[in-house]
């Protein structure tokens, strides 16, 4: 009796351990035959200086990297290279870490524009311990994609799959050089299809709980097929570190954009001139439509391609060039992949009915581009003010042409900005805070009105964006000593 007993516990617990077994992924083939075609890509940038002393951390001391740089590359007072001190050098060199990966067997490589921006010179170096060193076909800085070559042949290389079958839930890993260590492998699953980030118009982006660290960036997204389904390129974080929610670049958006920097070193995309705004519930049933979707046109932009199209403010656009629209967030990626000078169709809804209109795409003038000559320029770095701002006072001539005294151009919004619906190229024209409205002069104005408010504090900012004016509330402030 005693051993028909033990029989039976241990069939039962061979069956709890094969079901606890079920569906659980064994990734050891997708990596030993994938593995290979990833790269670590280490980067060196010479800093100058203005020989007063150097900065010799590239970090802000709240940036999780600055106790990093401090144990691993001390300065000591009076040493060369500290801040301040007469003598200190006029340059030093700062090196970065990324990841890549390899499309084709001649040597053409993908990776993130970040990874390489402004870079004097950049390493890749193989699994098998080989290095080369690289060069820059192209960058864009907009969908954050960038191809290098190295002179090599025979090359592993990726298979490119479909991101667009990818489903929530299914089972993905990173290969990368988190913190520098070569081909660390992390799994986990897609999380988010489609999610658009602020300032990222451009990217429907891939959100996965797969653990991504500082030198994962360029790294590839697989599938369970072995197939690349996207480029690892940002995080969510507090800290620095992973915290569950990482974002891929779209493989198909990224090879788009590399088969143009392939061919030109830069991209073109498509803009037709209107502001819009999410459509929402209210504006649904005030519009009459029958459900959520679409971008309401706030304004359109005189002589541009909407208004010769007939385009109006009120219009919402449901479908453009045959694709639906379904949130204002669709309409940028949807234009933007269109060619330049192409005819499409566009529908709108317009008084209760739906009208089809013809439109001529126009070009993005401003893109955000490294061409394929060489080293980018580098602009003087620009501090961000409390808010994570960096804003410039507006010439004469600019404030003649939009009508207006003052006000702030705002140039960039850094990492550690204040959660608002702000972006680059807006324009402050004042500030509202305990009912009292101040308009916008300059600089130090500015700056010294934020040092006024404590960290509870909400305060408005009274926006110009295009032809429109908008109000934009900031709940609650950074520390003072934030910059």
């Amino acid at each position: 009796m005693k051993q028909i007993v033990t029989a039976f516990y241990f069939a039962v617990f061979s069956l709890l351990a094969q079901a606890q077994n079920i569906g659980l992924p064994d990734f050891t083939e997708l990596v030993e035959k994938q593995g290979p075609a990833v790269v670590n890509i280490s980067t060196t940038q010479v800093i100058r200086g203005n020989g007063r002393g150097v900065q010799p951390f590239p970090f802000d001391e709240n940036d999780p990297m600055f106790e990093f740089f401090r144990r691993f590359i001390p300065r000591q007072p009076g040493m060369p290279g500290t801040p301040g001190i007469p003598g200190a050098p006029r340059e030093f060199e700062s090196r970065s870490l990324g990841s890549g990966f390899i499309i084709s067997s001649d040597g053409f490589i993908l990776t993130n524009a970040h990874v390489v921006d402004s870079a004097d010179e950049i390493l890749v170096r193989l699994t098998d311990k080989r290095e080369y060193k690289a060069k820059v076909i192209g960058a864009d800085k907009r969908t954050d994609i960038a191809l290098i070559k190295i002179e090599a042949s025979a090359l592993p290389v990726v298979r490119v799959g479909d991101p667009n079958i990818l489903k929530v839930g299914e089972w993905v890993i990173a290969i990368g050089s988190p913190f520098g260590f070569d081909n660390s492998v992390t799994a986990g699953i897609v999380s988010a299809k489609g999610r658009s980030l602020p300032q990222e118009n451009f990217v429907p982006f891939i959100q996965t709980d797969v653990a991504i660290n500082p030198g994962n960036s360029g790294g590839p997204l697989f599938n369970m097929k072995g197939e690349v389904v996207g480029i690892n390129s940002q995080i969510y974080s507090r800290t620095g570190g992973s915290m569950g929610i990482s974002f891929a670049i779209p493989i198909d958006v990224a090879m788009d954009i590399q088969n143009q920097l392939k061919a030109s070193g830069k991209v073109s995309r498509g803009r037709i001139g209107v502001v819009i705004q999410d459509v929402t519930k209210e504006l649904a049933e005030s519009f009459g439509l029958s459900k959520v979707q679409g971008a309401v046109v706030n304004a359109v932009e005189k002589g541009g391609p909407a208004e010769k199209a007939g385009v109006e403010p009120g219009d919402v656009i449901l479908k453009f060039d045959g694709k639906p629209v379904n949130s204002s967030g669709d309409l940028p990626r949807i234009v933007g992949t269109s060619k330049p000078g192409s005819k499409v169709s566009m529908q709108v809804w317009r008084k209760g009915s739906i009208r089809d209109l013809t439109l001529v795409v126009g070009e993005i003038t401003d893109e955000k581009s490294v061409a394929r000559s060489g080293k980018s320029p580098k602009p003087a770095e620009q501090a961000a003010n409390r808010l994570g701002l960096v804003v410039s006072e507006l010439s004469s001539d600019k404030k003649r042409e939009l009508k207006i005294n003052g006000g702030l151009l705002i140039e960039d919004i850094r990492g550690n900005a204040v959660r608002a619906d702000l972006r680059p190229g807006d324009i402050i024209l004042a500030l509202i805070a305990r009912g009292e409205t101040t308009e916008i002069a300059s600089v130090d104005q500015f700056n010294k009105l934020l040092g006024q408010f404590d960290k509870a504090a909400n305060i408005t900012l009274l926006v110009r964006r295009g032809e429109l004016q908008t109000f934009v509330t900031i709940k609650g402030l950074p520390d003072k000593k934030a910059e």
